[in-house]
């Protein structure tokens, strides 16, 4: 009688074992299977259809087509969230239809001042740059001060010395000035020399406001590992004076990135970016609801995205932020006309938009305006 049970144990778990570890095999995640995701701003403002000419309406859509083919190459190749949003933001900095890099806005005194940031989400690294001067591309210094160095922040000549001593390329600051930039530049100055001959505040709050138009640069990356990245590229507001510095280089404000909850970057007007800590409290309150709330669901993240950006509205500031989650979701929040936008995914979808009255494939971008 025992014979014939270990028998019929012995044949059971002949027959058994393959089926269950067929099974286990097919609960373990398989490079096919892995997913990633991506999704890039090219700054947030007065960006509408009768201020901008079908012929450049096509050449920004095509490079931000391009920023995306880049980080998508290497998110598909199974490369890091790191190194697709720093091939992501490469293209734009090269780019003179965006300020970031080549194309950057002038100073009051004629010159390019250049910040950037980067972090990453798994380990929450960072590193950031502000006001260099001869990096030609600030994404690259911001990732050598993350990984090279014991710091978080450089800036001025301090940073431009550690750039070289990296042996990151470098330009003569002409190289970032373009004629476009350089009457925008004019216009402003005579803008603002009016307003203080007729008694105005010359450089007043409000002139951060929403007849702005913000080209700061930014993307957020999953990677099939789900590690988060996110990082922001930009040469800050025309005219602005004394060494001014905005939010992009602030870790918190205008970058943040943490596995636990989302990765942000942001364009806007970054006095106001810095005090609501915009990128951090978009991740922590999101974390915060992941953790506790039951009703959890896709629309929570859209809707404390929203939330912060209004906030930050009621204050009296105006942007735009692109998100990215671990769990899949892509998306963005704005309260200007447009913002320059694209996203893709493992998923085989890809978009990019302008206008705040376009839908993408992956999401209806919030518009408050």
């Amino acid at each position: 009688m025992m014979t014939q049970l270990f028998k019929a144990i012995a044949i059971m778990i002949i027959v058994l074992a393959p089926t269950s570890w067929a099974a286990a095999q097919s609960e373990a995640p398989t490079q096919a299977e892995k997913t990633w995701s991506l999704v890039l701003h090219g700054g947030a403002g007065t960006i509408s259809r009768d201020r901008i000419t079908k012929e450049k309406d096509a050449e920004i859509r095509a490079k931000l087509t391009e920023a995306l083919d880049a980080g998508s190459a290497v998110l598909k190749s199974g490369g890091s969230a790191t190194d697709a949003i720093v091939a992501t933001i490469m293209v734009l900095e090269d780019d003179p239809n965006f300020n970031a890099g080549k194309g950057a806005v002038f100073t009051w005194e004629g010159t390019n001042s250049l910040d950037s940031s980067i972090m990453d989400g798994a380990t929450r690294n960072a590193g950031a740059a502000a006001g260099t001067s001869t990096t030609k591309n600030p994404i690259l210094l911001a990732r050598a001060v993350m990984e090279n160095s014991r710091h978080v922040l450089l800036s001025g000549e301090g940073a431009d010395q550690f750039s070289r001593e990296q042996g990151l390329e470098q330009v003569d600051n002409s190289y970032f000035a373009t004629p476009s930039r350089r009457e925008a530049l004019e216009r402003f100055k005579l803008r603002q020399n009016a307003i203080s001959a007729l008694g105005g505040d010359q450089f007043g709050q409000d002139k951060l406001g929403r007849d702005w138009r913000f080209g700061t640069v930014g993307a957020v990356a999953v990677d099939n590992e789900g590690n988060i990245a996110a990082g922001t590229s930009t040469g800050g507001l025309t005219g602005k004076q004394w060494g001014r510095i905005g939010d992009s280089p602030i870790i918190g404000a205008g970058t943040y990135a943490d596995n636990r909850s989302c990765g942000v970057s942001a364009t806007g007007a970054g006095e106001y970016f810095i005090r609501v800590g915009v990128a951090h409290e978009i991740c922590t309150r999101l974390r915060i609801a992941y953790e506790t709330r039951p009703d959890f669901s896709k629309t929570t993240t859209q809707d404390i995205a929203d939330s912060v950006i209004a906030e930050m509205g009621d204050l009296g500031g105006s942007g735009g932020i692109i998100y990215a989650t671990p769990w899949g979701q892509i998306g963005y929040s704005f309260d200007t006309p447009g913002m320059y936008r694209g996203m893709a995914s493992s998923k085989g979808e890809k978009s990019v938009a302008i206008y705040g009255d376009e839908e993408c494939s992956h999401q209806k971008a919030q518009n408050r305006k």
